[in-house]
């Protein structure tokens, strides 16, 4: 089983009609699991996984 290391929380943002109503709505964020090098599953953000793959690449 995957455990969540994310600190991440998703966004608030209004959502508009044709009449221009305003209702709150959450924006989640893409939550996957990865592999980490010891063999681990943590579910991170793909935001926070790309970083980790671009910052892999330059050290």
């Amino acid at each position: 089983m995957a455990v969540n290391v994310s600190q991440r929380t998703g966004n608030v943002k209004n959502q508009r009609s044709h009449a221009l109503n305003a209702t709150k709505k959450r924006q989640n964020i893409n939550l996957q699991v990865y592999k980490g090098v010891d063999g681990k599953k943590v579910r991170l953000s793909a935001k926070e996984i790309r970083t980790m793959k671009k910052n892999e690449k330059t050290a």
